[in-house]
């Protein structure tokens, strides 16, 4: 082999190697914060009177600690291990919401779930991570989630339709919806 060859071939392995550490795209479609203070019906841009600002306004997070039946719960429905101690999560009254992620194919997807009296409101994904699939992320998808509330058997009351393409995208947005509303049954309600 010649000696220009092999620094050719270094430095296509070289150029290989430093994309491959290159982090994962991530398209936010919105900032947690904002999802929060769009389920509690805060302004996103409180008018500047005086009033408390939005942070002040919508709920302080509450945790979650998690027991070892939550999270053999928790791993029936995602089909793996979870393998955090605590949760957050926003109350007022009868409205929680939930920032939870699941791996899609390869990265988090990170979604937002408000639920009321047990069922859902609205499902949204935040950041999408995923080089395909994110036709999740739109309303035609996500409205399917709406009302939705959890069987004994911790299934879904309704079927979601797939997208051709986005199938593993698809599972982790219900099996986060079906978590979420599973977690919502275990906080006191108030």
């Amino acid at each position: 082999m010649t000696s220009a060859f092999i620094r050719t071939l270094l430095l296509v392995s070289g150029l290989s190697a430093i994309f491959l550490c290159l982090p994962v795209r991530a398209d936010v479609y919105q900032s947690n914060e904002d999802f929060i203070a769009h389920a509690f019906n805060e302004p996103l841009n409180p008018p500047a009177t005086g009033e408390p600002g939005l942070t002040q306004r919508i709920p302080k997070p509450k945790l979650l600690w998690l027991t070892d039946d939550n999270k053999a719960v928790m791993a029936s429905i995602l089909a793996h291990d979870y393998n955090k101690l605590r949760l957050r999560y926003w109350q007022r009254g009868q409205d929680t919401v939930w920032i939870l992620e699941e791996i899609g194919k390869e990265s988090p997807i990170t979604v937002g779930i408000h639920i009321r009296d047990q069922q859902i409101v609205q499902t949204k994904v935040l950041i999408y991570r995923e080089s395909r699939g994110d036709e999740v992320r739109h309303d035609f998808f996500t409205d399917q989630f709406k009302s939705a509330r959890l069987t004994q058997e911790l299934q879904l009351d309704r079927h979601i339709d797939g997208i051709t393409g986005a199938t593993l995208s698809v599972r982790a947005l219900t099996k986060l919806s079906r978590i979420a509303l599973y977690l919502n049954s275990q906080i006191p309600q108030t």
